[in-house]
């Protein structure tokens, strides 16, 4: 049964018979976003750069009744998002949704701590997926004069201590979907973002100190003092609603986004950190 997927979804189906690619659904809010799109009728390419991660999402998706492939792939080269849209078309013909999940902070510190190589990772983490992967389905969707995207920004975009480089990446993210809205807006495409705040993530594989499988990156000294500092150290009493997001939150505003009910919606970066 699909509603054994969210509950919150039964019997919407809005993305029935839609062709998704959801990038990063090896985990979080990635995994969460391709379980709604399956509860809302949507067939799903989970997009995940580590293969057991992506596999267990693919088996979740087919145990509820869901047709999902997994294509494994680094989207932070150019190469691979292309390889991603060809095999998603060769394997279904048609790309409708994009959910751009990939990102996440690698380290948490000072600006001044930070080295040109972490800056560069960070960069290559949270912005370049959702750039190169832009960049691969456009010429799809263009042909086809249809299509939504929908990018993963955070809160820490526009607030937040010891992630400049992460915020300028997701800053980077609404800059592209506003710009790609006005672009793209002529051919049937519609692109817009939410902007996740503190969230339980409690299937996480892939840590906020890991490069790449097997190599991990090192915190600086007192890095547990800034992230407090920094955050509130996790104050459910800074956020207007008293406590953290939960992924299939974060998915369900994705899935609004990417569906018809938002027809008439774009450039927009939905707000979705429980506050104001």
């Amino acid at each position: 049964m699909h509603s054994e997927l969210d509950p919150r979804a039964a019997g919407a189906q809005r993305l029935k018979g839609k062709i998704c690619i959801v990038t990063g659904a090896g985990q979080g809010i990635g995994r969460a976003t391709a379980r709604r799109f399956g509860a809302e009728g949507a067939k799903i390419v989970v997009a995940e750069r580590i293969e057991d991660s992506a596999a267990e999402t693919v088996r979740q998706l087919a145990a509820a009744g869901v047709e999902a492939i997994k294509i494994v792939a680094d989207l932070g080269n150019h190469a691979d998002a292309r390889r991603l849209m060809r095999e998603t078309v060769a394997h279904w013909g048609r790309i409708d949704v994009l959910a751009n999940v990939v990102g996440g902070t690698i380290w948490w510190q000072p600006f001044d701590h930070y080295s040109e190589e972490q800056i560069e990772l960070e960069l290559e983490r949270s912005l370049y997926p959702t750039l190169w992967c832009c960049s691969a389905v456009l010429p799809i969707m263009v042909e086809q004069k249809s299509g939504a995207i929908v990018n993963v920004s955070s809160i820490i975009a526009r607030r937040g201590l010891y992630r400049t480089p992460y915020a300028v990446a997701k800053g980077g993210v609404e800059s592209l979907t506003r710009a790609l809205s006005q672009e793209y807006g002529r051919y049937g495409i519609r692109v817009n973002a939410v902007a996740p705040g503190s969230t339980v993530v409690p299937d996480r594989v892939t840590s906020r100190l890991t490069l790449r499988p097997g190599v991990e990156g090192e915190a600086v000294p007192g890095m547990e003092d800034y992230i407090r500092e920094g955050s509130g150290g996790g104050d459910i009493r800074r956020l207007a609603l008293q406590r953290k997001g939960e992924v299939e939150e974060q998915a369900a505003a994705i899935a609004f986004l990417a569906s018809d009910d938002a027809s008439y919606v774009t450039g927009q970066i939905v707000d979705c950190s429980g506050n104001p």
